[in-house]
C-alpha cells in the first residue's frame, strides 16, 4: 500500500501540463523585455565609455557623437579635466563611415578647444566623410572647436551658445625667435583655410575677428553668440536638437533616393564607316 501511495504521489508531481497559448505569449514578452533591457544596458555602457550612442527612428540609424570639455592631444591632461581623447574618436569615425547600418552622423559640441593638431585631425576626418553629417553647437564651440563645428555638411548652433575666435597660442616654454612667429602664422593659416573652405565666412573677415583687440579684456579675439555666428556665415543655421535631427534625416533620404536612381549608360556609340 505504501509503495502504491508513493507511486501515485510521484506521478502526481511529475505530471507537466501542456503549455497554453498564454504561457507562450508570456515567454515571448519576457524575451522582448530582456532584449530591451540588454539593449538599454549596452547603450548605457557605450555612453559611459565613448560618449556616443546609436539610435534611430525605425527608418534611419544615426550615430550621435559628443565632443565635450577639452580636446586632448599628445599630452595627457589632469584627471579632473573633462576631455575628448582624439585617439578614441578617430576609430569611431572610421567605423561609422564603414558601417552599412549607420546612415548618418550627428555631432554635438560643447568644448573649450584644446590641442590644435588633434582638433584639426578630427575636423579633417569629419569633412572627408561621404555619409551625411550634421553638427550642433550647444553651450560653446570655442577655439579649435570652430573647425570641428564647420566640418559637418550642415552646422547648427543654439541661440544661447557662443563661439570664441582667437589666434593660435601655445603653453609652456618657447624660443623667442622669428621662426617661432612664422610657425604660429603658418598654423593660423591652416586653421583659417579649413574654416573658410567649410563655411561661408571669408578669410579676411575670419582674420579680423581673430585679431580683434576691443572685445576681450585679457585676450585677442571675438566671442560670437548663436545669431552672430549665423550672420557672419560661420554656422549654417540657428536651431536645436530637433532641427539638427530633422536636417540629418532629410539628408539621409536625399542620399538614399539618389542611390536608387539607375546609373546612366556609358556605352560608347561608334561611327559608321
Amino acid at each position: 500500500m505504501d509503495k502504491m501511495y508513493s507511486a501515485m504521489r510521484a506521478a502526481r508531481y511529475s505530471i507537466v501540463p501542456p503549455a497554453s497559448n498564454n504561457d507562450s505569449n508570456d515567454s515571448g514578452e519576457n524575451k522582448e523585455q530582456n532584449d530591451a533591457r540588454d539593449e538599454e544596458r549596452r547603450q548605457t555602457e557605450q555612453i559611459v565609455d565613448t560618449g556616443s550612442v546609436i539610435t534611430g527612428d525605425g527608418r534611419h540609424m544615426i550615430h550621435c557623437l559628443t565632443i565635450i570639455g577639452q580636446i586632448e592631444g599628445h599630452n595627457v591632461l589632469p584627471s579632473q579635466n573633462k576631455t575628448t581623447k582624439y585617439e578614441h574618436v578617430i576609430p569611431q569615425l572610421v567605423a561609422i563611415e564603414e558601417e552599412p547600418r549607420i546612415d548618418g552622423l550627428l555631432i554635438i559640441l560643447n568644448t573649450v578647444g584644446g590641442d590644435v593638431e588633434a582638433g584639426l585631425a578630427l575636423a579633417e576626418l569629419v569633412a572627408g566623410m561621404k555619409k551625411p553629417t550634421v553638427s550642433l553647437v550647444l553651450g560653446g564651440g570655442h577655439s579649435i572647436g570652430v573647425p570641428l563645428a564647420v566640418a559637418a555638411k550642415h552646422s547648427f548652433i543654439a541661440s544661447s551658445a557662443t563661439m570664441t575666435i582667437h589666434p593660435v597660442r601655445m603653453n609652456g616654454l618657447m624660443l623667442g625667435v622669428p621662426q617661432t612667429l612664422e610657425y604660429f602664422q603658418r598654423m593660423q593659416e591652416r586653421i583659417t583655410q579649413f574654416v573658410t573652405d567649410n563655411s561661408h565666412i571669408t578669410p579676411q573677415r575670419f582674420y579680423d575677428l581673430a585679431m580683434n583687440t576691443e572685445e576681450l579684456v585679457m585676450d585677442v579675439g571675438t566671442v560670437l553668440d548663436g545669431p552672430d555666428a549665423v550672420r557672419e556665415g560661420l554656422i549654417d543655421s540657428l536651431g536645436s536638437l530637433s532641427d539638427a535631427i530633422d536636417c540629418l534625416y532629410k539628408m539621409i533620404d536625399k542620399d538614399k533616393k539618389a542611390a536608387k536612381k539607375p546609373a546612366k549608360s556609358t556605352k560608347k556609340t561608334g561611327k559608321k564607316a
